[in-house]
């Protein structure tokens, strides 16, 4: 059964930094491009970010290009997301999911999400 679980989030001060991570389990990690979205309440879920599977090749979306960066360790099955330069309108629920696509500008996204990781920002 295929298990993602995501960890890192808090509460934050805006211009603060978090790391996200998310472990997976349950299928081989390594041959999944994992992604990253977001849905803060009373807005569409926004797509933060994915990178492919075996050569770790990052596509960030271009609004948080500079502040929020993905990596992976396919050793440890994890995927992060480091964010730094934190805005209160940053504040939102964090999921990873599996697999994800970058194509023509727009991200997909699979049906194996985790059950999220809370990131609060204050001003």
């Amino acid at each position: 059964e295929v298990h993602l679980v995501e960890s890192g989030g808090g509460l934050v001060q805006a211009g603060g930094s978090l790391r996200l991570s998310c472990v997976g389990s349950g299928f081989t990690f390594g041959d999944y491009a994992i992604g990253w979205f977001r849905q803060a309440p009373g807005k569409e879920r926004e797509a933060v970010s994915c990178i492919t599977s075996t050569d770790g090749i990052p596509y960030d979306a271009d609004s948080m290009k500079g502040r929020f960066s993905i990596s992976r360790d396919n050793a440890k099955n994890t995927v992060y997301l480091q964010m730094n330069s934190l805005k209160p309108e940053d504040t939102a629920v964090y999921y990873c999911a599996a697999p994800c696509l970058f194509y023509s500008g727009n991200y997909y996204f699979g049906d194996y999400w985790g059950q999220g990781t809370q990131v609060t920002v204050s001003s």
